[in-house]
């Protein structure tokens, strides 16, 4: 073995021979185990990384080429009282390898310490190596001619959050060898769907190689989701048509590249608050073995426990550099070498965190913040995590976007026709400036949402009054408890008419709500149809019919999918729904107008005892198009027609009186009590006539003289 050089990290394939460099502090020794690709059990050779530079183990191996198996063994002290659990009888994973291959096997031997002793004092002796999976030197190549960045403005963006597997594994209409895959979801009719629907980009949720965990796979369940990440530079490989030898890598990269000649991005989901390996009982798969003291926060005063700020048992240490140097190059990895054109960062209020509390002034923002990669790809926050005083939505720096959970929660409860909503709502419709206005943030950094992944789809939401997540195995007791009665006449699937018109009319209402506020709306797979998980709002672990996509659509849920990519389409030709300036509520540039207004029934301003009465469910918003005070991306002024939004979450039916502002007629649009939302003969009225709205329906009108 030759010298080599401590950077870059990982194992990197020159074309003559492959370098390996491991990060560990503490460790004593480092031996490299090469594997024979043909069979994966067989240990081939074993070197010591006798070359130490700066805490980084590295050396070079000649005629070493890609497809090759490795893993490693790192001996140092076991002092679990101390922080330290090395362990050289444990095969461990490089935390950055670009390929993992095989699976985890659960048995006593994946965990460090020795069933039934002192807890977890006593370091095992036996030997896990024919139980791990194993690293995959790789050839970075690939074919990105004719791929361009898209770089859409945020502000001209619409998420589609989708699983990865779950989004094609029951379509027909694609091969079934790529089902479930990345090359399924970067097919031609995963690609004319995503254009027919009219979302700008995927968030895929995890696809760093993860981990299914032990306790799943005694319940005979799998993580589905994927939030236990191990390899944050190896696509997960169980998502690869082609298997996991390094094909996974391209055939990741090769979706990216169809998803970008759709004019499509790609944002991806990371967990770099947690791994798979859990708390001081946990398994050792790499982190934990490679220096445990120095990746992972550790009690102060008692460094054999963990500070657990994710409620997974363990959190990263992103105060040391060496493991912020970790989130960027992975980070610059998908961004550089895969062309991801964003990323979601889960629970991101952990990775701020300081000594204790969440810092957004801290070291991971600084070093983002002039990262010039970084500054030029999407960074959403989810602005939260377990620990105390985690929930930051509002509170991330300039430059980043937020999961806006507060939009979500008030949006929720004015359509569940929740006492005292208004005052709230009008914030969130309009972008909510009390939270991003006076940081200097725009509309745009707030992620509107209804539903996610984590809890009720858009259907169930509005179809259950509690959860039913008896299939998870855990009585019941997991997932949110909150109560959502949404008074709609029945719990779960019914036959009753009347129950499921009022439904599917909640469904427009709160779809509608979600494309035209102001800010990014993120669409949950799958909700633009109706999807249901049978009243499950915490399907981590539900590798099935569950969460999977069906594809055999009802003319109901086709019907809402049509509504869905019309609220889409009209979105993206009125700028007044997507401004990248918050509204000034006044006039400007001498128009007659207000750029917006905030009406009661009687067709006039509403007034401070109204804002603040509990029992008001009903308000217009008057958008002038002509009193925009703004210009697009090119420095053109934007102008658009003037429309009035008549919200009523009542469960009575409303006259409201159609204002005259500059207005002699208006037309409806759209009206959520029509069962295809959008109609296609406008229907006219004359300002000051009294409009009468149906119990819990959302009207868009558009003045016409």
């Amino acid at each position: 073995m030759r010298q080599g050089h401590p950077y870059p990290l990982g194992a990197t394939w020159d074309g003559k021979g492959t370098n390996f460099a491991l990060f560990s502090e503490h460790a004593e020794k480092v031996e490299l185990c090469l594997f024979d690709p043909q069979d994966p059990q067989k240990e081939i050779a074993r070197r010591r990384l006798v070359e130490k530079t700066d805490h980084v183990f590295h050396g070079y191996l000649p005629d070493v080429n890609p497809g090759m198996l490795y893993g490693y063994r790192v001996h140092g002290p076991w002092k679990p009282e101390e922080g330290h659990r090395f362990n050289p009888r444990k095969l461990l994973l490089d935390p950055y390898a670009k390929s993992i291959t095989g699976d985890f096997i659960w048995q006593e031997e994946m965990y460090p310490y020795r069933f039934g002793g002192n807890e977890d004092f006593e370091r095992d002796t036996r030997d896990n190596a024919a139980l791990m999976p194993r690293c995959v030197v790789i050839d970075d190549a690939f074919d990105w001619s004719g791929d361009e960045r898209i770089a859409r403005p945020m502000v001209e963006t619409v998420i589609y959050e989708v699983h990865v597997k779950g989004f094609s594994k029951l379509w027909a209409a694609i091969p079934k060898k790529l089902r479930g895959t990345y090359a399924g979801l970067g097919s031609r009719a995963a690609l004319a769907y995503f254009k027919q629907l009219g979302v700008t980009a995927v968030e895929l949720q995890p696809v760093h190689h993860f981990v299914n965990d032990h306790f799943l796979k005694e319940r005979g369940l799998t993580n589905y989701w994927g939030y236990s990440s191990i390899g944050y530079f190896a696509p997960e490989s169980r998502y690869s048509s082609e298997g996991g030898g390094g094909q996974q890598v391209v055939e990741f990269k090769q979706m990216v590249k169809n998803l970008h000649a759709a004019g499509i991005e790609v944002i991806l989901d990371v967990v770099y608050n947690h791994t798979a390996e859990g708390n001081h009982l946990g398994p050792m798969l790499s982190f934990k073995g490679i220096d445990n003291a120095s990746y992972y926060r550790c009690v102060a005063g008692s460094p054999r426990h963990y500070m657990d700020y994710t409620g997974t048992g363990n959190t990263l240490n992103m105060r040391h550099p060496r493991v912020l140097q970790l989130v960027m190059d992975s980070l610059r990895y998908f961004a550089t070498e895969c062309h991801v054109d964003g990323f979601r960062f889960d629970l991101a209020s952990t990775l701020a965190r300081g000594l204790h509390e969440v810092d957004k002034l801290g070291g991971f923002f600084d070093i983002i913040h002039q990262d010039p990669v970084l500054q030029r790809v999407k960074l959403i926050a989810e602005p939260w995590d377990v620990g105390e005083g985690g929930y930051q939505v509002g509170n991330f720096p300039v430059g980043w976007a937020e999961w806006n959970g507060k939009y979500r929660d008030c949006v929720r409860a004015y359509w569940k026709g929740d006492d005292s909503q208004v005052a709230e709502l009008a914030a969130r419709l309009t972008g909510s400036s009390d939270l991003y206005q006076n940081d200097g943030r725009r509309p745009y950094a707030s992620i509107n949402y209804v539903t996610a992944h984590d809890g009720y789809t858009l259907h169930d939401l509005v179809s259950y009054n509690d959860k039913h997540n008896e299939a998870n195995g855990e009585n019941g007791n997991d997932g949110d408890n909150m109560n959502h009665s949404w008074n709609c006449g029945a719990e779960g699937p019914t036959d009753d008419p009347a129950v499921n018109t009022l439904r599917r009319r909640q469904k427009r209402n709160l779809l509608a709500t979600l494309m035209l506020s102001q800010g990014v709306p993120m669409l949950c797979g799958g909700d633009e149809y109706g999807r249901t998980q049978q009243g499950n709002n915490n399907a981590y672990c539900q590798d099935n019919e569950i969460s999977w996509l069906n594809w055999k659509r009802t003319p109901e849920e086709q019907a809402q999918t049509d509504f869905t990519a019309r609220l889409i389409a009209f979105r993206r030709k009125h700028p007044i729904f997507r401004r990248p300036k918050f509204f000034y509520g006044r006039k400007v540039r001498g128009a007659d107008v207000k750029d917006i207004m905030w009406l009661n029934p009687l067709g006039r301003e509403m007034n401070d005892d109204e804002w603040t009465t509990h029992f008001v469910k009903t308000l217009g918003v008057l958008l002038s198009g002509e009193a925009q005070d703004v210009r697009d991306w090119h420095g053109t002024p934007v102008r658009d027609d003037t429309f009035l939004m008549l919200l009523n979450a009542s469960h009575q039916p409303v006259d409201f009186t159609l204002p005259n502002y500059n207005a002699q007629r208006w037309e409806i649009v759209m009206d959520t009590a029509s069962e295809t939302g959008f109609l296609d003969v406008p229907a006219g009225y004359d300002a000051g006539v009294k409009l009468p709205l149906p119990e819990r329906c959302f009207v868009l009108l558009r003045r016409v003289t």
